[in-house]
């Protein structure tokens, strides 16, 4: 009596005396760059907050509109943004 076992390809392949290569998926490079890309975004999100007035009845467009919340905060968030995807699709050398 015969016993027919099948197996599998990737069972049939490995070595087990082989050392087990430890593959990581971020390197200390990719935590560095998601690090800047977090301080990039907070430092964004920081730029856009604030604008109240001291007075509820005045509305003040300045605080509000002013270049810091309507362009440079957005920049540096989209900015923030680009880094964390380059820190997560960077490969290791």
């Amino acid at each position: 009596m015969s016993t027919n076992k099948k197996v599998t390809p990737s069972v049939a392949h490995k070595d087990i005396h082989s050392p087990r290569e430890e593959s990581v998926l971020f390197t200390k490079d990719n935590y560095k760059w998601m690090l800047i890309g977090a301080v990039v975004l907070t430092l964004g999100f920081f730029l856009m907050a604030g604008g109240k007035s001291p007075d509820p009845n005045v509305f003040n467009d300045a605080a509000i509109y002013s270049f810091r919340r309507i362009t440079l905060a957005p920049i540096l968030i989209v900015g923030g943004f680009i880094i964390e995807i380059y820190a997560i699709i960077k490969k290791q050398k």
